[in-house]
């Protein structure tokens, strides 16, 4: 994955988090936690497959699209929620919780306008296709 323009970083002891225009990240720094990470995020088909059963104890990178919100509990702690998996938490202070939710917000709304965008054009273009096309198409759009 390239690397893109960070909007925000938190370091913490054990982890770090990176808020990029169109991603979230947040990265152990050591131990065997941080090995499974590497290994799930170096290969893509980890990531679809097993990725799903250890998103509790490795948090993986989540595309701002995907978030339905974020939220800050009453510890200070930021609590993303994202459908059809675990709700992230992640364990920060009540500052940088505030900051992290703000800028988020920001940045989900514009990626959640990209997206419907995409959709859109890709729905107006399939229209046009014959029917074979149309359905490479849409397999293209469900795997790719």
């Amino acid at each position: 994955m390239p690397k893109k323009d960070l909007v925000l970083k938190i370091n913490k002891p054990h982890f770090v988090v990176k808020l990029h225009p169109d991603l979230l990240e947040v990265d152990m720094k050591e131990g065997v936690r941080k090995k499974l990470e590497d290994a799930i995020e170096k290969y893509s088909a980890l990531r679809g497959s097993i990725g799903f059963l250890f998103q509790t104890v490795v948090p993986l990178d989540v595309p701002l699209k995907d978030i339905d919100s974020v939220e800050t509990d009453d510890e200070g702690n930021l609590k993303i929620k994202i459908p059809h998996r675990r709700d992230i938490k992640i364990p920060l202070t009540q500052k940088e919780s505030e900051k992290l939710v703000g800028k988020m917000n920001e940045l989900i709304r514009v990626e959640k306008e990209k997206e419907l965008r995409r959709l859109a054009a890709a729905r107006k273009l399939k229209r046009g296709m014959p029917r074979v096309e149309k359905e490479a198409f849409e397999a293209s759009m469900r795997y790719g």
